[in-house]
């Protein structure tokens, strides 16, 4: 008797080349709701994702998508809820530093543009620097912690560094060359 993994459900194979056939539409629809095309894009890889193994319960391609578009929907909602958390914590966290001068004293020196840029941040690529490079947790920590993909996490920490470094440099210049430490930007 052969395993359903060793062949290939040939219902299951057209239903995910419907979906991906719509590829673009997804991407529009959870762009307009969510208002970041990247964040769209990494909602959308990880439905489709989720989705692989729900693919062989449903049969008629139409009912596949508009089955998958409520799918989306709830992701697009569920990442909302997800930012608007990260958002509150990272707006605590950054009262507290000023608040109780928490910060080591060898990171006095460093310029707070870094602090500034990094609270400008999309929530997510905010709540990201923080758990990996400020609380240093495993990037699939945070990837089970955000009930995201590891490689997703990855992707999205990379981005993040990508959007702060970019920040920097515009918003300090010459500093930013040197590392933004003892920093003379004025800021």
């Amino acid at each position: 008797m052969t395993s359903p993994l060793q062949r290939p459900d040939p219902t299951k194979s057209a239903l995910a080349a419907a979906l991906t056939a719509r590829e673009p539409e997804f991407i529009a629809f959870l762009q307009r709701r969510l208002g970041d095309r990247a964040l769209a894009e990494d909602v959308l890889q990880d439905a489709f994702l989720r989705s692989i193994d729900k693919l062989g319960d449903l049969r008629d391609p139409d009912a596949a998508v508009a089955w998958f578009y409520r799918m989306l929907r709830n992701a697009a909602i569920d990442q909302q809820r997800r930012s608007g958390a990260s958002r509150r914590a990272l707006a605590r966290f950054a009262a507290e530093l000023e608040t109780t001068g928490a910060v080591p004293e060898a990171h006095r020196a460093v310029c707070r543009c870094v602090s500034a840029v990094a609270a400008a941040l999309k929530p997510e690529y905010a709540e990201a620097l923080q758990r990996i490079e400020v609380d240093g947790v495993a990037v699939k920590s945070y990837a089970e912690e955000a009930e995201i993909t590891s490689n997703n996490a990855g992707v999205r920490a990379f981005r993040a560094r990508a959007a702060l470094r970019q920040g920097v440099r515009e918003t300090c210049g010459a500093c930013a060359a040197r590392g933004c430490v003892d920093c003379t930007c004025g800021t």
